[in-house]
């Protein structure tokens, strides 16, 4: 690999919220692939995958998207692509859930003697270490966690592309969900709407520098 620290500070530096969309400027099919490919390739909690992607190319669905989706709308009107990242509900996240079950067998191949040392491990997390089994909502936000690595990835990959992208959490999930269950394309039982991205081509430039803190205020070395 020939990516140096230049390249990867240079990305990273590049990378804004985007505002306003180039409408008429498209991501090529293999740079977005790209884009969704390391999405899949994303890391999870003990590797199960709680998650889906949602490429919405439909311009009705996008209409009844906008007015339930404020911090959405400059992606609906202009960025090539807009993605809604869903997290896997308790029904597929439990230790004993078929879909865990279907992760373990189906796609690791595990032996049963290894698969049943894993699922004795995971409850034990779930229950001990991480407590999500004290509410629905708490092991929904764990699964809606995972999503957050694939979406920081993609974002990523999208800079080292020279592609813009916008992460969005200002929607109305309540409304959104309910619209994508009638649209027929989300399975409300076993998926909830995490979070959305636009992905496209700036038409402006950011409109400020951008700012963090600097480090020696947020790392702290424990020797």
């Amino acid at each position: 690999m020939n990516i140096t620290t230049k390249d990867i500070l240079d990305a990273f530096n590049f990378r804004y919220a985007c505002k306003k969309f180039n409408k008429n400027k498209k991501i090529s099919e293999s740079d977005f692939n790209t884009i969704l490919e390391v999405a899949r390739l994303s890391p999870s909690s003990f590797g199960f995958e709680p998650w889906k992607f949602l490429v919405i190319e439909n311009q009705a669905l996008k209409d009844k998207l906008f007015p339930i989706s404020w911090g959405a709308q400059n992606s609906l009107n202009g960025a090539s692509h807009f993605v809604i990242l869903l997290a896997r509900k308790k029904i597929d996240t439990l230790a004993d859930a078929p879909y865990i079950t279907h992760i373990m067998k189906d796609i690791k191949h595990m032996p049963q003697d290894v698969m049943d040392m894993m699922r004795q491990a995971y409850s034990n997390f779930q229950q001990n270490d991480f407590n999500l089994l004290e509410s629905d909502r708490a092991i929904y936000d764990w699964a809606s966690k995972q999503t957050y690595i694939a979406l920081a990835n993609m974002m990523t990959t999208a800079a080292m592309l020279g592609i813009d992208s916008c992460p969005i959490e200002g929607f109305n999930s309540k409304a959104v969900e309910e619209l994508l269950a009638a649209e027929g394309v989300l399975d409300s039982e076993h998926f909830g709407v995490s979070v959305m991205a636009g992905f496209g081509y700036r038409d402006e430039a950011p409109h400020r520098e951008k700012t963090r803190q600097a480090l020696a205020d947020i790392v702290t070395w424990v020797k």
